[in-house]
């Protein structure tokens, strides 16, 4: 169980991490994409650029996955 908890906060922080130097270098994240298509529609996916859909498809789920192995590095070598 603490195996889990320990992947799920790095997960977390480095989502958070990420989403914030997203937004600083102007890229958009799930929840602004989100935000758009229920404000403007689906016709609100051409508004992005292809730097959006590189980060949002490839970019931010390999973060994400960075944080699993940095949990999994925490719990392997101080738990």
């Amino acid at each position: 169980m603490s195996k889990l908890y320990i992947i799920g906060i790095s997960i977390l922080i480095v989502a958070i991490i990420a989403n914030i130097i997203a937004t600083k270098i102007g890229l958009e994240s799930w929840y602004g994409l989100i935000e758009l298509l229920q404000s403007k529609g689906i016709n609100s996916l051409s508004k992005l650029t292809i730097w959006d859909y590189l980060w949002l498809i490839i970019l931010y789920p390999s973060t994400l996955s960075l944080g699993y192995y940095i949990g999994q590095y925490i719990n392997d070598y101080f738990f």
